[in-house]
């Protein structure tokens, strides 16, 4: 078992209050610092500071040019390209995070440098439009392409927070298991306690990855198939679930313990399940049902269930869905 003692996170450092903004400010965001905070351990990158360009700054802007491959950091005051230095830069703390086993990273939101989508470019000729992806939020992603991340406009959504937070519990469970070496039935086993996480998110995706393990040729090695599994793991998390998914979810894990409940329980049970399907509860209601029968039950598959736990409950993130 890993001996980290909590999740290691990227993060933007104006995020964290750190005032290092073109313009001395900061972005401190309050879900950020005071409700992931006490969790996680952050890892605060800020690249323009780092990149030498001090405080207070002229602004960069991400430019696209004819004739040009790629996207360009550019300082309009200065007229200065910043692009390579920017990545060398990039390439070179991606090394430094690697070493630090990072679980997830938080990106500011609309930076040309941490922004991680829907970025402004500005073509020479034209408007500026949305869709880009800041130059050292582009080398994180390139080089940790299973790591989870947001931007902390997102993280504003219900939705898209919950599904982050899981996602960061998930990864980390994941790093355990190659920490320790991966062998079919740790694979096996992983699958089984987050099947119903990743139900909840796509259940076509569940069964493929269901399949991958249960169907893996005998001669084919364990790291391998557990790098198959992870591109297909990656690619389920980053799907946030739904209500409907999350219904379907709850009816098959009320299944296990209906037989236990009398007749009175079931239909408290299926009345919350009804109850939140219509968006009358918050999700937190059939869960903690769900969680008290399996408990009163004994139901041991319950008991190793992620879904049930997939977060601390000092979030309150179930409570807003």
């Amino acid at each position: 078992m890993s001996d980290r003692p909590r999740l290691r996170v990227g993060v933007s450092s104006c995020l964290l209050g750190q005032e290092v903004r073109y313009d001395g400010g900061h972005k401190r965001d309050r879900f950020v610092l005071e409700s992931l905070g006490p969790l996680v351990e952050w890892v605060p990158v800020c690249p323009e500071m780092e990149l030498g360009l001090g405080v207070p700054r002229p602004t960069l802007r991400i430019e696209e040019r004819r004739g040009s491959q790629g996207l360009h950091l550019v300082m309009p005051k200065t007229g200065r390209d910043w692009s390579a230095p920017m990545r060398r830069y990039a390439r070179e703390r991606c090394d430094g995070l690697a070493e630090r086993g990072l679980s997830g990273y938080v990106f500011k939101k609309d930076s040309p440098s941490c922004g991680v989508r829907s970025v402004k470019i500005y073509p020479e000729d034209g408007p500026p439009r949305r869709g880009g992806r800041g130059l050292f939020a582009e080398a994180v992603v390139s080089r940790f392409p299973h790591l989870p991340f947001e931007d902390e406009g997102r993280l504003h959504d219900a939705r898209l927070r919950e599904n982050f937070v899981t996602h960061l519990f998930a990864y980390r469970a994941w790093q355990d298991l190659e920490e320790q070496g991966p062998t079919r039935g740790s694979l096996m086993e992983f699958h089984q306690r987050h099947k119903f996480v990743l139900m909840a998110r796509s259940q076509d995706g569940m069964r493929r990855l269901g399949r991958l393990l249960g169907s893996a040729d005998k001669r084919r090695s364990a790291s391998g198939l557990a790098r198959d599994y992870l591109e297909g793991l990656t690619a389920v998390m980053r799907r946030a679930p739904t209500r409907k998914n999350h219904t379907n979810v709850l009816h098959h894990l009320a299944g296990f313990v209906s037989d236990a409940l009398d007749a009175g329980d079931r239909k408290e049970l299926a009345e919350s399940i009804d109850e939140y399907r219509l968006g009358h509860v918050p999700l937190i209601v059939p869960v903690t049902l769900l969680r008290h029968h399996a408990r009163r039950a004994n139901e041991p598959y319950l008991a190793e269930q992620v879904y049930l736990y997939s977060h601390p409950q000092e979030l309150m993130l179930l409570n807003q869905l």
